[in-house]
């Protein structure tokens, strides 16, 4: 299909909530796009800083949609709701594409009608463009589903990183709104439980890691990882729900217990580990008494 104003093959959404630090870079990595025709919408999410008269300059470049603040997730499905595009990509308003991006994943999505979404490897710097590392491809994109409950985060760049066929979101919803935190797990999980992903072996988005992030929502992400592993275990094969659930669960109390000790909440942390060794002391009991000891004896981790 050909794109045109009214139809365009790729709509671009961007969140923006106080985002006058960040989001030109974000929108200019976008207007750089080697895909011609890209759609870009920006759900302004009640901003109180200058992200209105910043986006503004852009003039008809853009569509700007200003809203009450809703949370992530809601601007996302606002931004979801206004696309034009065949397809929808995500980009949070600190991050930003490399300008093959869309191009290829696109190129990608439409080589295979099996796949729904798609993202590529990920550069991940801190705030001075100092590389922290690179997320990579999950290595085998055949079984995500299951690979995302034994590691939540294998879909590189997460919602910066994601191209999706937007006829699939009737299909699967949007992305939660009661989630406080990793709605973008959430709704991967049910993509993957639907359509196929690809990942493109390239660092094609640009991640920006703010310090201090974890530690200041620390205890919201571990209730939403928790809440996402339960909401979504009947997605699995009947045969997965058992073994590798309790292992993927296991984990997930394993990444925050070891958040939770760095934080000097060493007594939670080891509450947490042996949550998690009575949930799956086969699969993960070795790893989990390794974490028991090294935090008993004060080690750094």
């Amino acid at each position: 299909m050909t794109a045109t104003p009214e139809t365009p093959r790729v709509s671009a959404v961007i969140p923006a909530y106080d985002a006058a630090a960040h989001i030109v870079g974000a929108v200019e990595s976008v207007l750089a796009q080697t895909l011609a025709g890209v759609e870009v919408v920006v759900v302004d999410d009640g901003s109180r800083d200058a992200t209105a008269e910043l986006l503004a300059e852009f003039g008809e470049r853009i569509r700007v949609i200003r809203q009450r603040n809703g949370g992530l997730s809601n601007a996302r499905n606002r931004g979801i709701a206004e696309a034009r595009g065949t397809f929808v990509a995500f980009l949070d308003a600190d991050d930003r594409w490399h300008p093959d991006k869309l191009a290829r994943q696109l190129a990608r999505l439409e080589s295979d009608p099996a796949l729904g979404f798609c993202s590529t490897r990920t550069r991940v710097e801190d705030p001075a463009g100092r590389l922290l590392n690179h997320w990579d491809c999950p290595d085998d994109a055949g079984t995500l589903l299951e690979t995302l409950f034994l590691r939540n985060g294998a879909v590189p760049g997460s919602g910066s990183g994601v191209m999706v066929r937007r006829d699939l979101f009737a299909r699967v919803g949007g992305f939660d709104e009661s989630l406080r935190s990793l709605e973008d797990i959430d709704m991967w999980m049910r993509l993957a439980a639907v359509s196929g992903y690809a990942c493109i072996d390239e660092p094609l988005t640009l991640v920006v890691k703010h310090p201090g992030s974890m530690s200041r929502n620390l205890a919201v992400m571990r209730a939403a990882a928790l809440r996402v592993m339960r909401k979504n275990r009947h997605l699995l094969p009947r045969a997965a729900r058992g073994r590798l659930w309790r292992a993927g669960y296991a984990s997930v109390l394993a990444d925050f217990a070891k958040w939770e000790y760095r934080a000097g909440q060493r007594g939670r942390a080891m509450l947490h580990l042996a949550q998690g060794l009575a949930l799956a002391p086969l699969s993960r009991g070795r790893m989990l008494l390794g974490l028991l000891a090294a935090m008993g004896a004060g080690r750094t981790l």
